[in-house]
């Protein structure tokens, strides 16, 4: 062997070693040994990987754990026994912030399922099967977003010739446009007969109120909002301004007075068509009043007119009252005839002094007077 040559460490044998000078011996030490350190290193980074990784798995499998716990738990508590469950009230305040967490937890979990199944190179077997969802409405638009390749030639290299349309595959998801504000113009042409000194324009077009900022769209809007959506005018003044809209709760409410006095006519002509049926349902339900200056609420009564089960035109009207005297019931049902069904209390007694109305009684109070003779006799 020759000192000028570069000698190789893998291919060195045996019996080559017997022939080489010191020199080389020396120079073939000195590869071994940064081979050997080389070697090392890579060992030394390997075994820090793969203390990475399992410390990664290690923690990844407990987030599984974890979340799983949490889930049976939050299940367990959705459809646990009704003994320990929470009362109606309480159950509603929280269903919300369950459905959310219940989400949330399971998104969570199918993502670091999906990562475990990626470093393990297999699918997982056990994947959770995905609930059937319901189509969605068929009144509602449909906005396309077509989607097609850029280029319809083949991409096999050689070929290059155009591509028949074969097919296509359609999903559905559910969009919304938020509520948008925008400013209604109404521009009225003046035209003149410069001949007979005439000039015609089309009058104004009718508004709920006159000389008034809001459409009666958006009166309708925030009427809907406050008494049907209830949400507080102080609420949606700050939606208005998120959109760069300053209505001040004052105004919001301004506009709800306005509202409220032009659908006055409506509301007699709606009271009319109910208390003139022929059989008439009556009942009150207790609200919370706020009483200012005391800090407090007190109680008021939200009554309730419907016309019977077996008219052909169903209709239900509401009267606020302060109480729940005979007093309120004489006033709003004065001029009433026909039959009056109704429970027990001692208001009807001015209202059922009337002639033209009858009496008649509420079955299901009736059936529970019988419900709890029953168990009186079981016992």
């Amino acid at each position: 062997m020759h000192t000028d040559r570069m000698l190789d460490v893998h291919a060195v044998k045996t019996d080559d070693l017997r022939a080489l000078s010191p020199a080389e011996l020396t120079e073939l030490a000195a590869q071994m040994l940064a081979h050997i350190t080389e070697q090392s290193r890579h060992i030394t980074e390997q075994s820090k990987r793969i203390d990475a990784q399992a410390q990664a798995i290690k923690w990844r499998d407990a987030k599984i754990e974890s979340i799983t716990f949490q889930l049976a738990r939050l299940k367990a508590w959705k459809f646990g026994a009704k003994t320990e469950r929470m009362n109606a009230e309480q159950r509603e305040i929280f269903e919300e912030t369950l459905a959310a967490d219940q989400a949330d937890l399971e998104a969570r979990l199918a993502a670091l399922q999906g990562e475990r199944a990626a470093g393990r190179g297999a699918p997982d077997k056990q994947q959770r099967r995905q609930p059937k969802r319901e189509a969605l409405p068929p009144h509602l638009p449909r906005v396309e977003q077509r989607i097609e390749p850029e280029d319809t030639r083949c991409p096999t290299p050689g070929c290059g010739r155009p591509m028949v349309r074969v097919g296509e595959d359609i999903s559905e998801r559910l969009d919304i446009v938020p509520a948008q504000f925008f400013v209604q113009r109404q521009i009225r042409g003046k035209w003149a007969c410069k001949c007979c000194q005439l000039m015609v324009q089309e009058p104004a077009a009718a508004q709920v109120f006159d000389n008034a900022l809001p459409t009666p769209g958006l009166q309708a809007h925030t009427a809907v909002s406050r008494f049907v959506d209830h949400i507080p005018y102080y609420r949606q003044a700050q939606i208005n301004a998120r959109s760069g809209v300053h209505t001040p709760r004052s105004t919001l409410a301004a506009w709800g007075g306005h509202t409220g006095a032009q659908l006055m006519p409506l509301y007699e002509a709606h009271r009319g068509f109910v208390l003139g049926s022929r059989v008439l349902h009556a009942d009150e339900t207790p609200i919370a009043l706020l009483d200012p200056g005391r800090g407090k609420t007190k109680k008021a009564f939200m009554w309730a007119y419907a016309r019977g089960a077996f008219d052909p035109e169903p209709g239900v009207v509401y009267d606020f009252c302060a109480g729940r005297g005979g007093k309120y019931l004489y006033e709003y049902l004065k001029g009433c005839s026909g039959t009056l069904v109704r429970d027990d209390l001692s208001g009807y007694d001015m209202v059922l002094s009337d002639e033209n109305l009858v009496a008649a009684c509420c079955e299901a109070h009736a059936r529970r007077k019988f419900d709890e003779f029953v168990k009186e006799i079981a016992i």
